[in-house]
């Protein structure tokens, strides 16, 4: 199976639209009421320039709202810099994970002195105290009325220096009102850092500096982990030297070089104190995203989707994505036990699974940081070739490793995206509700909502759009919104 045709079109292809009914297939769940809130980017095509990755583009976002078993739709354009730039110049301004404007030896030259990073915020959706964000691996985070999707303002996780990026991925702790997020600052003395926001003073990113570690060559990191005591920084031997970003000669990924002799670490922080707990060491690997960690005695155990090497970024280049023979290397579920003391500071992986996942999920408000968690929803690939196809439900077992399956949705032509659990209020079960995804039709040219009972992992209902929906990455269901 090939990659969706729908995969990549062009600025004009992506009208924002306005859909007060949309029609339902199916009967939603009479408790279902609240928004969906989905990110990603919302054309590939600019003027004459195209990006050249999965993960660059303009931000889109997307409202589905549920309620009286009816459901609406929005979307808008993030209105950003680099939106303004597109639709007035129609050109590409600012450099992405993978692409880079066209710019003169002097432009290059001076943007050591004045970085001009990308503001198209389109990678995932957070909503801290009242305020929601669009997130962005930049520090530039955008604020947007969850109801209108018009963008209300800017605010940054790190304004102490220009070289720096951030996770895409806080973690957002309700019981003790806090939000915890990774902060690389790049520089002739380079650091990992951990801003703490306190959600009591409104969300605002205006945090302090928890914990740091210095780094000669940082990682790319794209999201960590986070326990009841611990945070959980996972450094894979993807790293740069930061002279080749601060010089920004080539797109950002692309000043990143696999060293697998490296091989792996775990660092581990006191979430109270943030003092460096201790580093672990293990074989070469990759990820993207953590799923869940727990304390256990005097072990820290992180479950998260990964890769034997960081072949999967190259696979997303939008050129390979559209080959007949594209492939996208199958990420497994992985899950590490890390002793706080004792042993001899090195710890492997076991797969928890062979199924195939990524932009994995879970009921997070619920069950993140709590042993007792079992339910994993994804999206997986049903073949060596094409693009994400199904959807997956991985059931971890119970503490001794027992019970462990695999459920999946799949239609021919249709590729899924993120899975977002939404559960059914008073819920005593983990699995009881449903786990929302859009899902491109390619056969019909079309998206639609589609609505799985996530115990079962069978279909209740779809809602369908008149239009296709770019693939996009992540999101969140809120009821509040």
């Amino acid at each position: 199976m090939t990659t969706p045709d729908f995969l990549t079109h062009g600025f004009g292809d992506s009208p924002e639209v306005e859909l007060d009914d949309v029609p339902v297939r199916g009967i939603l769940p009479d408790w279902l009421e609240g928004t969906l809130l989905r990110n990603g980017p919302g054309t590939f095509q600019v003027g004459e320039r195209r990006y050249r990755h999965w993960f660059d583009g303009l931000a889109m976002l997307h409202r589905f709202t549920l309620q009286g078993g009816r459901v609406s739709y929005a979307n808008r354009f993030l209105e950003t810099k680099a939106y303004s730039a597109a639709r007035d110049d129609g050109r590409i301004a600012y450099p992405e994970f993978a692409t880079d404007p066209c710019r003169s030896l002097f432009a290059r030259a001076m943007a050591v002195f004045d970085p001009q990073v990308t503001d198209s915020a389109k990678v995932n959706i957070t909503r801290l105290a009242e305020r929601y964000l669009a997130l962005a691996e930049t520090p530039v985070q955008v604020e947007f009325d969850p109801q209108t999707l018009k963008t209300v303002g800017v605010d940054s996780w790190d304004t102490s220096t220009f070289g720096r990026m951030t996770t895409v991925h806080p973690h957002v702790d309700g019981d003790r009102g806090e939000a915890v997020n990774l902060v690389v600052r790049y520089g002739a003395s380079s650091r990992y850092v951990f801003r703490q926001v306190d959600l009591a003073e409104g969300g605002a990113l205006e945090g302090t500096d928890l914990a740091t570690r210095r780094v000669a060559k940082p990682s790319y990191i794209h999201s960590f982990g986070m326990s009841g005591r611990y945070l959980v920084l996972a450094e894979f031997p993807l790293v740069v030297n930061p002279i080749s970003l601060l010089l920004w000669l080539r797109p950002y990924i692309e000043n990143f070089r696999w060293e697998p002799r490296r091989g792996a670490r775990f660092h581990l922080f006191d979430r109270e104190t943030g003092a460096h707990v201790r580093t672990l060491r293990a074989p070469a690997f990759f990820a993207f995203h953590h799923v869940n960690a727990y304390d256990d005695g005097d072990d820290v155990v992180v479950d998260l989707v990964g890769y034997d090497d960081a072949d999967i970024i190259g696979a997303f280049y939008l050129h390979r994505l559209e080959e007949p023979d594209a492939r996208i290397p199958p990420g497994t579920l992985r899950r590490f036990r890390l002793p706080v003391r004792g042993g001899d500071g090195t710890v492997t992986g076991e797969e928890l699974s062979p199924t195939g996942i990524e932009l994995p999920s879970l009921d997070y408000d619920r069950m993140n940081t709590r042993p007792d968690q079992r339910y994993v929803y994804g999206v997986g690939l049903s073949g060596e070739r094409g693009f994400y196809d199904r959807l997956v439900k991985i059931d971890t077992g119970a503490a001794d490793g027992s019970g462990r399956s695999t459920k999946i949705w799949s239609e021919p032509g249709c590729y899924p995206g993120e899975g977002v659990f939404a559960g059914r209020p008073g819920r005593e079960r983990e699995d009881d509700g449903v786990v929302l995804s859009v899902v491109l039709d390619s056969e019909r040219g079309t998206s639609f909502l589609l609505v799985l009972d996530a115990e079962g992992f069978t279909e209740i209902a779809r809602a369908e759009l008149p239009h296709p929906v770019l693939l996009g990455y992540h999101g969140r269901y809120d009821t509040s919104a």
